[in-house]
């Protein structure tokens, strides 16, 4: 008997804004009609699936044709979690099948790719047929894309970002006896910042990776960037901006917690680094830094980061997302289910979800920076911070009212792994 029942693909949109969500979805709606399916868009992830709700609006050409210059996600986004209760994710199946919805398309970052896993794998536990494809966003740049890949929102991410940097750097400059602590997003890796730090010449960027120990104390980052301000004065240049990783909050040991307030935690069990103001921890404690040694110096710290989530995407991710949403429903046409599309050589490569973990419950495999890569190596060549050698300047231990011998014994542990 041939099967007549209506091919439906149902759109996911999970985590946090990034540039071309719009963009996708609009290339899987249209590919999607193309080939005589209907769309159906899913509002706020998957957080009313979960409880049995049909949220949704139909998609069609009209709706979709000119979103994809637009920021923002015109579904909404939730970092709801259906993986925490076996309940939710029966309801998300049994709904979806109630829905007459045969595939499902997930944008996301690695949270929402573990959840689209974990309901292809409990459908066809439950003998429901449902093809499922990721598509992979984020800005962080963190997922497990071939290397040189970037995750789509990135760019468009660090060229904001960059625009914001720079602005920045001249208000220093121009206000004179001012930095800028920019904390940017980047809850495991350092790509956004190290992208943003790097294009726009910040004096020091500070990513996560470069510490190897597990946990490091706060006052290694504020002596960091307490010797980068002072290296740097010396020169006859009293300004500057800083960028530092939000990231390196979860290095930092558990005992200087405290300095940074209350900690809560998301769906996925990460770090609200949102309601964390660690930029202003930084601030104080190089201010007190500065006060020691009777440096006058104005800090102040910034964060940047949800004004890159929304931005409209440049013209590389939207010619990137339209070909990963044509390449997702492609996929799923020709029979493809349970793994994350990617552009390779601008050819379309699935990448199978058993092949994406990292062993551990809930999270793919992160793709960190490579310090040891000429990219890393060259940004942070061109960084004015404290260098083994500085541990025999005199001038730069004057600064410091101390002596060689005890400057070295002070900031000798900087270098020491």
């Amino acid at each position: 008997m041939v099967n007549t029942r209506k091919k439906i693909v149902a759109i996911v949109c999970g985590g946090g804004p990034a540039p071309g969500i719009n963009s996708v979805i609009s290339a899987v709606t249209m590919e999607a009609q193309r080939r005589g399916w209907d769309v159906y868009g899913m509002y706020e992830g998957f957080s009313h699936l979960a409880k049995g709700e049909k949220q949704y609006i139909k998609l069609n050409y009209d709706l979709v044709s000119r979103i994809h210059l637009t920021g923002g996600c015109v579904l909404h986004m939730s970092r709801f979690n259906p993986t925490k209760r076996e309940a939710d994710l029966q309801n998300v199946v049994n709904t979806l099948n109630e829905m007459g919805v045969t595939y499902l398309v997930t944008i996301g970052g690695d949270d929402t790719g573990f959840s689209a896993a974990s309901v292809a794998a409990y459908a066809k536990k439950c003998g429901q047929s449902l093809s499922v494809v990721h598509v992979p966003k984020t800005i962080d740049n963190d997922l497990p894309l071939p290397a040189g890949m970037p995750t789509f929102g990135f760019e468009t991410a660090r060229a904001v970002g960059t625009m914001i940097l720079e602005n920045l750097m001249e208000d220093a400059r121009t206000t004179n006896n001012r930095w800028y602590f920019a904390v940017t997003m980047g809850r495991t890796a350092g790509h956004l910042a190290l992208g943003i730090g790097k294009s726009a010449g910040a004096i020091i960027t500070l990513i996560p990776e470069e510490f190897t120990e597990a946990k490091i104390p706060l006052q290694r980052v504020v002596d960091l960037l307490t010797c980068s301000i002072i290296k740097r004065y010396l020169t006859g240049r009293n300004y500057g901006v800083a960028v530092i990783a939000e990231g390196i909050i979860d290095k930092i040991a558990a005992e200087d917690f405290k300095a940074l307030g209350d900690i809560s935690l998301d769906e996925h069990g990460h770090i609200r680094y949102a309601e964390l103001d660690f930029g202003e921890v930084l601030r104080k404690a190089v201010m007190k830094e500065l006060q020691n040694i009777a440096i006058k110096m104005s800090i102040v710290d910034e964060k940047i980061g949800y004004a890159l989530r929304c931005a409209p995407p440049i013209s590389y991710d939207i010619d990137y997302t339209r070909s990963l949403g044509y390449a997702a429903v492609r996929f799923l046409d020709e029979g493809g289910s349970s793994a994350m599309i990617t552009m390779q050589d601008n050819e379309a490569v699935p990448l199978a979800f058993d092949e994406l973990s990292d062993g551990n419950l809930g999270r793919m495999k992160v793709r960190l920076v490579d310090t040891e890569s000429t990219h890393y190596q060259l940004a942070r060549d061109f960084m004015i911070r404290l260098r083994p050698e500085d541990l025999a300047d005199v001038k730069l231990a004057n600064m410091f009212d101390l002596s060689v011998e005890d400057f070295g014994r002070r900031y000798g542990y900087l270098f020491e792994v």
